[in-house]
C-alpha cells in the first residue's frame, strides 16, 4: 500500500534510491487506510487504486491481516490478538496447495509452521537469512528467492499480465 501510495517500499523509491523522508512512508500510508476507515474503504474511495491489495479488494480475496505489539501501528481490520490470528489463519490455510511468502519473516515462519507438507512455497525476503529458515522448514517443496519483494511482484505482474 505504501508503494501504490507513495511510490516507496520501506522508504525506497522505485529506483531502489532512498526517498526523501521515505521512512517515514509506511506510517504515512497506516494512517491513509485508517482514516479512509479500511483498506477496502479506501478502495471504494479510490484513495488505493492499485497494489496488491487494491487487487484483493477488487477481486474478492479472502486477506487476513495480523499485526504484533511491535508493528508500527496496525490498520483497520487486523489482528493483534496472536492466539486468534493464528486461529483463523489455521481455518484459511487448511486447503491451500501453494503459498507465496514476502517480506516478512515473523508471519512466513508462522504460516510454513501451518501448512502440511505437500504445499508448494515461495519464500521472497531480501535478508538471505530468512529465506533459508522458511526454505528449511520444508525444503522438498520450497523455492527460496533473496530480493526485494516490490521488483519481485512488479516482475511477476508483468509476466502474468502478458501470458
Amino acid at each position: 500500500m505504501e508503494r501504490a501510495l507513495f511510490g516507496t517500499s520501506l522508504g525506497i523509491s522505485l529506483d531502489l534510491a532512498f526517498a526523501r523522508g521515505g521512512r517515514e512512508n509506511v506510517m504515512r500510508a497506516i494512517n491513509a487506510i485508517r482514516q479512509a476507515g479500511s483498506v477496502a474503504a479506501a478502495v471504494e474511495k479510490n484513495l488505493l487504486t492499485s497494489g496488491i491489495m487494491h487487487a484483493c479488494v477488487r477481486n474478492n480475496v479472502d486477506v487476513v491481516l495480523t499485526g504484533s505489539i511491535r508493528d508500527e501501528g496496525s490498520i483497520p481490520g487486523a489482528t493483534t490478538d496472536a492466539i486468534e490470528g493464528q486461529k483463523v489463519l489455521r481455518e484459511k490455510l487448511a486447503d491451500v496447495t501453494h503459498a507465496l511468502l514476502l517480506a516478512t519473516i515473523r508471519h512466513s515462519l508462522a504460516v510454513v509452521s501451518m501448512l502440511a507438507p505437500t504445499v508448494k512455497i515461495v519464500c521472497v525476503d531480501i535478508d538471505p537469512s530468512a529465506v533459508e529458515r522458511v526454505v528449511e522448514q520444508q525444503p522438498l517443496q520450497s523455492i527460496g528467492m533473496i530480493t526485494d519483494v516490490e521488483p519481485f511482484l512488479r516482475e511477476l505482474a508483468d509476466c502474468l499480465i502478458t501470458s
